[in-house]
């Protein structure tokens, strides 16, 4: 049966093209189904795009035997309003191959067609969809979603890890400095971030995760984000040349450049984009040194490197149950090429903090007790990372994932309560 049945299917391979993926059937075609066919049947809904329209095929197996229902979901006007102009209908011939490639669907019983017409929610018509209306450009409404566009809640971790830094330098004693570093470097992220959904939006429609970002959604047109990563972007660079530093700004358009023109395009290529993404999260809490100090000092790279590695068990761990989404969109992730080698890298990198937290003390930024506490908080992220090698599975993924959020903020707050410099006295700040 199942050999027949993957026959049958392999007619149907040059019809589903182009970004096939499953997904659940729709709630009409689902109440169809309940009512007029047998409860043992099993259903797949496929969905895919090509240039001319889209389609649903709807795959019902019984008895070995695939019936097809197929169904246009682009009225005239609906695709207008995407495309700009009239959507082209499928040839004759296609639609007479496929239909004659398979038997016709069988009369209903007549019981089932007495459930189908007494059921209370009435079938709408198949050929017509009804889209959500765009809301109005109130302020309001544009402030939300520009938040949404810069994606204020990794903005604001990545800001605390420059504050972070900054605290952490030997000459850490200006609040303007500290507030203009970190307005800056604000908007240096939401430029990366917008400039970034502005590149990946047809990829985030396919994704589960992201299919609600504002881009996808029509909330906000593309220019409408390019522009405001552009302005976001060169506001922040001005900000941190005038309030910090021209090293601090130099370092500022070194990420949203690695951001956006290497990472980003790099995740479809080669699995090599984590270790570009992690430079990318390194450089922040360097920023906030930088723009106290004006050096790249020791201290500045430690802070990197723990930054660095604590990037890998965060992101695997992450990845890992968006593995699919990740697939469906083409992203060329450890967790989707190679799941052994993604907990893999997690366990080294984790047992990297431990060298890096004790270098710490060693250079005279804190005092030894740090190296004592932070013994114990990177055994639970290193514990948690354990668990996810030896055992890759939901779980433990999720498990290594919220140690590594709680990891960084304790290992930050123990940098300062443990730090050596407690103010900026004869150190020689240098000019802003």
């Amino acid at each position: 049966m199942a050999r027949q049945l993957f026959a049958e299917l392999r007619i149907l391979k040059k019809y589903l093209l182009n970004g096939i993926s499953i997904c659940p059937s729709n709630k009409l075609f689902a109440i169809e189904r309940r009512n007029t066919f047998s409860k043992c049947m099993r259903t797949i809904s496929c969905r895919f795009h090509n240039s001319r329209a889209s389609q649903n095929i709807f795959l019902n197996f019984e008895n070995s035997r695939v019936i097809i229902f197929k169904r246009w979901i682009h009225s005239s006007k609906s695709s207008k309003s995407f495309t700009g102009q009239e959507p082209k209908a499928a040839s004759a011939a296609t639609i007479a191959n496929v239909i004659s490639t398979f038997p016709p669907l069988e009369k209903p019983k007549e019981k089932d067609t007495e459930t189908l017409v007494n059921q209370h929610e009435p079938l709408q018509d198949s050929s017509i969809v009804n889209y959500k209306p765009l809301p109005e450009s109130t302020l309001s409404h544009i402030l939300k979603s520009y938040k949404e566009l810069s994606k204020a809640k990794l903005a604001a971790l990545v800001i605390l890890t420059t504050m972070g830094g900054y605290a952490l330098s030997p000459g850490s004693t200006s609040l303007m400095c500290l507030l203009g570093t970190s307005v800056g470097t604000g908007l240096c992220v939401a430029s990366a971030n917008a400039i970034n959904q502005w590149i990946e939006f047809p990829y985030d429609a396919q994704m589960s995760r992201t299919r609600n970002r504002v881009l996808v959604r029509r909330a906000l047109t593309p220019f409408h984000a390019f522009a405001f990563g552009t302005i976001s972007g060169i506001s922040g660079l001005i900000v941190l040349s005038m309030m910090a530093n021209s090293l601090t700004a130099l370092m500022g358009v070194t990420n949203i450049l690695l951001y956006t023109c290497i990472y980003t395009p790099m995740k479809r290529a080669s699995i090599l984009n984590t270790w570009v993404g992690s430079i990318v999260g390194a450089i922040p809490p360097m920023m906030g040194w930088v723009a106290s100090t004006n050096n790249l000092d020791p201290g500045c790279w430690l802070l990197g490197g723990i930054l660095y590695a604590w990037q890998f068990p965060h992101f695997n761990s992450l990845a890992w149950n968006l593995r699919a989404d990740y697939s469906k969109a083409g992203y060329r992730m450890m967790a989707v090429t190679n799941p052994a080698l993604n907990a893999r890298v997690a366990l080294r990198y984790s047992l990297l903090l431990f060298p890096w937290s004790y270098m710490i003390p060693y250079m005279g930024m804190t005092s030894w007790w740090f190296a004592f506490d932070s013994t114990l908080v990177n055994s639970v992220l290193l514990w948690g990372s354990y668990k996810f090698w030896r055992n890759s599975n939901d779980k433990t993924a999720r498990d290594c994932f919220f140690a590594s959020l709680i990891h960084l903020p304790v290992i930050f707050a123990l940098m300062m309560l443990h730090k050596r410099y407690q103010s900026g006295e004869n150190l020689d700040v240098p000019d802003k």
